[in-house]
């Protein structure tokens, strides 16, 4: 079945890149004193690793984004 069609208005801008977007920042680390060290489940770490992985997706969208300004000179 077709998909309606969406109005230009209410598309996302995920891919437009704005000038004065900046790039993500990446998460920080946990300190070693913030891990109980007893086995939790998720652990810090275990989050922390979870959020450098959408820190990394984001910042390869991000840059995707901003690859045409930088071949344009822009």
């Amino acid at each position: 079945m077709p998909q309606p069609a969406v109005p230009a208005e209410s598309r996302s801008r995920v891919d437009v890149p704005r000038d004065d977007e900046p790039p993500p920042e990446p998460p920080k680390p946990p300190t070693s004193d913030e891990c109980c060290h007893s086995g939790c489940d998720p652990c810090v770490f275990d989050l922390y690793d979870a959020a450098l992985e959408r820190y990394r997706v984001a910042l390869a969208a991000w840059e995707a984004r901003h690859a045409g300004k930088r071949r344009r000179g822009r």
